[in-house]
């Protein structure tokens, strides 16, 4: 569980850094429409799906380990 937060934090601390670049047309372009945040929504939802599915991968395992025991 440990492990897993602590991944957690460090990709928000990848994602805020590559924030900080500077002088993207894309970005810019997509900023001053507003749909960037639409993008950024998107990542957040999928890394969200990925960890809420390994996390049920987990338990599941676990529980079949403990039954095979």
């Amino acid at each position: 569980m440990k492990a897993v937060l602590s991944t957690i934090i460090c990709l928000f601390l990848f994602v805020t850094a590559t924030f900080a670049q500077q002088d993207v047309e894309m970005a810019d372009t997509l900023r001053s429409s507003g749909k960037i945040y639409v993008v950024v929504a998107v990542i957040v939802l999928i890394f969200v799906g990925l960890a809420v599915f390994l996390f049920a991968l987990d338990r599941r395992i676990k529980k079949i380990e403990q039954t095979n025991r």
